[in-house]
């Protein structure tokens, strides 16, 4: 879900995974169990190494990477291999995708017992085939010291972004291709129900500039990034402004609470890994205290627990928003595919 710099402590190529599961037959319940569980997961996956020999150390399990795209690529990977899964145990389904691997039974059935530590906020299913791990709002990040020399107002919510006064200024990530793209568009149709498209219209109108995905967005073209660009108003993340505090602690960004869409990221044990023991284990850690404390830091989200503090600088410059907006994961379902075609007509005018 978040793009952002991080190290992969341990990783494989989905081809050798590919590789490795049509020769040893990993959907093959009849295979004998492991101490190896392989993680599949988004490209965004980071986790301190001391965290994990530890873990590793405490459980004789040893952690195999898979990354294996964006949410969206992870999800459709997963549907497309269910029958024989690439994995033991997947992570970072998010919320806009939840539902189709729900729908295509992805997921076996675990309750984990750290999952009422604050997870649960979260459920989506009854069966308990997904237990969320974090959260991280997609939100509009302006460059805060851009508007304080222009002499211009901060814009604050979805109507100002439209307002001639900020032509020219916003970079989205695009829609159809990216995860917060797709955040930033659900939470439009949110606000505006039936005339979000007419709202993209002004959006057009007022010069948005729509990229490929986050990393050309807030790395290349916005002003408030390392990069240094010249769009001073970008769709990205509650927690980017903890990226760019400086040693005095305050943040020359900040996002905008009211244009924040809930993004939640969930992991579960594959439906068919003949390894379910060990792979419910690592959804355990993914849950305990040592891996929810390091999330913020490593990977730029929120932890689901709810008795794991974030770091201190964040309080001030990235503090989780509490009014996020939110679609049912039905709705999203249903219309999804419909939403983006209709999206991108929209700006490709």
């Amino acid at each position: 879900m978040l793009p952002k710099s991080r190290l992969l402590t341990s990783a494989v190529s989905l081809f050798a995974i590919g590789a490795l599961t049509g020769c040893t037959l990993i959907g093959d319940t009849s295979q004998p169990e492991s101490n190896t569980v392989t993680l599949v997961t988004h490209d965004s996956w980071a986790a301190p190494q001391q965290v994990l020999d530890e873990f590793e150390r405490e459980s004789g399990i040893t952690i195999k990477v898979n990354k294996s795209g964006d949410a969206g690529e992870l999800t459709n990977k997963l549907v497309l291999t269910k029958d024989n899964p690439i994995g033991d145990i997947a992570y970072g389904v998010d919320s806009t995708f939840a539902s189709r691997a729900l729908d295509e039974e992805v997921f076996a059935t675990y309750r984990s017992p750290h999952a009422n530590s604050g997870p649960q906020r979260y459920d989506l299913d009854e069966q308990h085939r997904l237990t969320a791990v974090d959260v991280g709002d997609v939100c509009v990040n302006i460059d805060t010291e851009f508007f304080a020399e222009a002499g211009l107002p901060e814009p604050e919510n979805y109507r100002d972004l439209a307002n001639p006064r900020y032509r020219d200024q916003l970079v989205v990530p695009d829609a159809a291709t990216s995860s917060p793209g797709l955040a930033f568009l659900l939470g439009t149709i949110a606000e505006f129900g039936g005339g979000w498209a007419e709202y993209w219209g002004e959006l057009k109108a007022n010069g948005v500039q729509v990229v490929s995905g986050w990393e050309e967005a807030y790395g290349q073209e916005f002003s408030g990034s390392a990069e240094q660009g010249s769009r001073p108003i970008v769709v990205s993340y509650a927690s980017s402004p903890a990226a760019e505090v400086s040693p005095d602690g305050s943040a020359p960004t900040r996002a905008l609470p009211e244009t924040c869409y809930r993004q939640v990221e969930y992991a579960g044990v594959l439906a068919g890994t003949p390894n379910t023991p060990a792979a419910r284990t690592v959804l355990d850690f993914l849950l305990s205290e040592p891996f929810q404390r390091s999330v913020a830091e490593s990977m730029y989200v929120y932890p689901a627990r709810a008795d794991v503090d974030l770091p201190e600088s964040w309080a001030e410059v990235a503090p989780l928003p509490d009014k996020s907006s939110s679609l049912p994961a039905e709705q999203v379902q249903r219309n999804r595919e419909q939403w983006v075609a209709q999206w991108r007509e929209l700006v490709q005018e």
